[in-house]
This record gives structure tokens, sequence and C-alpha cells, in this order.
């Protein structure tokens, strides 16, 4: 049994509501069934509350609006109660359309209405509408040791790597819980030894590039599943796109929520601090024939080189990423046959506004969307079989998604592809 706090049980007893009661029994069920004995304090919470896809819209007409929505998929109650506002700050990740773009990705109007609803309800419960994968980018930046409870692979393994503080990968439930209650399960990667390094990883050749860190990342996923490498030989120290993509691309070929990078992140200033007590499971070695292999595992669905659409901002681009693209695009056109999206958090939109790179994209032909992505939302351009992107996440979810190819390549590729309307990338 989890011990508890006189705090804890109150709102376990119905003491604060409902809604916080029907919170606290969902963390302790999931907190006794991992195993841990006891709760941690959280102030920072990312996650996904509203009905964001067709079957949650559908639901909530049904059974009595958002409230209903938050009660069977948040807190896992049949019965509708009533929601109060967050107890601590909470952010709200990605959603599933971008509606100042919703005719383009093929939405209907009636969705836009729901989803307008759906936001002015998160807004309601004190819930930040950030609606991006990548909340660190735009305000929500967490310190080192701070305990959250976060969502979504790509944030988590960014803020507990590059960061420094303490979430597991939660689930839509447990981040919901935790924004009422303040509360979540003191286990896995909130305990300093579970945040020690499992697997050696020694580079044999230089990693530069924003595609290079993705296809070490997506390699290094592969081997090491949901353990904690740790990697030295590092020549050039990647910036925030670069550690962005390397750790999407190793939570997604993975499950790794969590590496040290000796020298670079917080908690490896050496090996021996990244390791601590264990020895390595496992050593290898990442050369020309790793990064070859990454690069047709992320390529392995690819083989028309017309491409129709091409996808950027998985994780959602940063604005040096939105300023390099501009630089790739300005003077050019996307090509009649071909669609070119790229995707960031709105409060990056807007300072891309300000700055004139959204009217260089605009008047390349391309799109710059916010609040969603391609995969998570499933929009595309309608007829679209053949898809290109930088992001080795992308490459590999949306061919499982939305049953298209998908090309990986650098930037400068996709660019290319998208003006050209063909695909020239390889690896160099």
């Amino acid at each position: 049994m989890m011990k508890l706090t006189a705090g804890e049980q109150a709102m376990l007893d119905g003491k604060e509501g409902k809604a916080k009661q029907k919170a606290m029994d969902l963390l302790l069920r999931y907190g006794e069934a991992l195993g841990a004995e006891r709760f941690v304090d959280t102030n920072n919470v990312c996650g996904t509350v509203g009905a964001s896809t067709p079957f949650l819209r559908e639901y909530g007409t049904k059974h009595g609006g958002l409230d209903a929505v938050f009660s069977e998929f948040n807190l896992d109650s049949a019965e509708v109660v009533k929601i109060p506002k967050v107890s601590v700050y909470s952010s709200h990740l990605q959603q599933g359309i971008d509606p100042e773009h919703a005719e383009r990705q093929g939405i209907p109007v009636e969705v836009v209405k729901l989803h307008r609803r759906g936001e002015a309800y998160a807004a309601g419960l004190g819930i930040n509408l950030l609606n991006t994968c990548a909340p660190y980018t735009v305000g929500n930046v967490p310190t080192k040791g701070e305990h959250c409870a976060w969502m979504e692979s790509s944030a988590v393994i960014y803020i507990n790597s590059v960061l420094g503080a303490r979430t597991n990968a939660e689930g839509r439930e447990s981040a919901g819980c935790a924004m009422l209650t303040g509360k979540i399960p003191y286990w896995g990667y909130h305990i300093e030894e579970n945040r020690l390094g499992t697997h050696h990883v020694e580079l044999e050749i230089d990693v530069e590039s924003t595609a290079d860190w993705g296809l070490l990342g997506y390699y290094i996923g592969e081997v090491v599943q949901d353990r904690v490498p740790v990697i030295t030989g590092i020549k050039h120290i990647p910036n925030l796109p670069r550690l962005k993509h390397f750790g999407a691309a190793a939570a997604s070929s993975g499950g790794v929520e969590m590496y040290h990078m000796v020298g670079i992140t917080p908690e490896a200033p050496t090996l021996d601090a990244a390791f601590g007590r264990n020895k390595p499971v496992m050593k290898f070695s990442y050369g020309r024939a790793e990064r070859r292999q990454a690069y047709e595992r992320a390529n392995v669905t690819a083989k028309n080189r017309d491409v129709d659409f091409i996808m950027l901002g998985c994780p959602h681009y940063t604005i040096e990423q939105i300023w390099e693209v501009c630089r790739l695009l300005e003077g050019k056109r996307v090509h009649e046959n071909t669609e070119l999206w790229i995707f960031t958090p709105r409060q990056t939109k807007h300072l891309a506004d300000r700055n004139g790179y959204t009217r260089i994209i605009n008047a390349a032909g391309a799109h710059l969307m916010s609040d969603t992505c391609s995969a998570l939302g499933r929009v595309i351009p309608k007829g679209t079989k053949v898809a290109a992107a930088d992001s080795a996440k992308q490459s590999h979810y949306l061919p499982a998604i939305m049953g298209i190819e998908c090309w990986f390549g650098t930037t400068e590729d996709c660019v290319n592809a998208a003006v050209t309307g063909r695909w020239t990338g390889a690896l160099e």
C-alpha cells in the first residue's frame, strides 16, 4: 500500500470535491500497480484534455459535453463530475487541427467549432494553450531536479535529458489527474538511481547536422529500447534543434525516455557520473556502417521519388529552423504537384510573422501551421501517396498511421523535393 499524506488522504476521502477524489483514486491505483511507495508533488504538468479526435467529439456530444469527456478519459469515471480549475501550472500539448488552416487540412467547419469550444473549455480550467509537442521552446522550461508530469515522448526525453527535470512518459489519465491534484506516483525517472546510464555508446564518426543527429537517435533507440544510453566521443556540441530531433528519434524507434551525453547534459559531467555505481550492460560503437543502417531503416517505406507532400516540424520547429528553411526557400516556388507544410508552436508562428518569415514561406507557395502535426492530427493533403520529412520520428510514424511512403533526409533535401517535386536526397 502507498503511504498517503494527510492532504492526499483528504482528497481521496472527497473532502476537496468529487473530481479530485476520483483523480486520487486513479493515481493510487496507478501507483500501486507500478510498485510506488508514495506520491511526489508536481507543479508542472503537460497533458491533453477535451475532445481532439472524432471519437471523443462524438462521445462528448452523446454523454454530456466536455466534463463527460474529462470524467471518462482523464479520470476513468463513468459518472460525469464537474471538473474544477487545475491546481498546478498545466500546459496543453498539441491538438488535432490548426483551425486557421482547417480547410487545407480537410477539416469540416463543424469540427472547427467543436475545437474552439474545447479550447475555451481547457482555458477555462486554467490550462495554458501552448498546443505544442515542444513546450520547452515557448516558455515551459522546467529546471534541473524539478518533478513534472508530462506526456509526449519527444518532450519527456528532452526535459529528462537536456534540462535534468524529472518525469515519466505519462498518459492522458495520469496527467489529467496530476493537473487536479498536483501529485504523481514516485517511481521511474523521478528516482535518482533509475536515471543512471545502462548502455555506453561510443561515436566513431562526427555527428554534426540535424539529420545526422536524428539518424543517431534512430539507431540508438532500436538498440537500447527503453534503457538509458550514455554517449561519448561527441566532437560537435549539438544545439537545441539537434537535441530535439535526436531525442524524438530515439523515443520513436525505441522507448528511450532519458539519455546522457558526457560533458554536455547536466547529469553527465563525466562518464563515471553518468553511470554511477552501474556498469554498462552493453557497449557499442556508432560509425559509418551504423549510420548507413539507420538511414536505410528510416527510408524503408520509400520507393517512388515523385513526392506529393513535404512535412517539416516534428517535433515542432524552432524559430531558428524556420529561419533556416526561409534561407533555402526564398525566391523559389513549391512545385505545382507538391505541398510543403511546416509546423511550429503558435507563439513561434507569431514571431515568424513579425520577422517576415511567414511572408517568405507563403510567397513560395508553402504553409506555416500550428497546434498539430500530420501524424498526430492525421492531416495530410488529399491524395498524398509519397511524403518526405527531415524528422526520423515523422518518417517512422507517417507510413504506419497514414499508409503512405515517406522519405527521410536533410532539411535541404526536403526543400529541394518541395521545389522540384522529386526526391533526390542521398546519404553522403
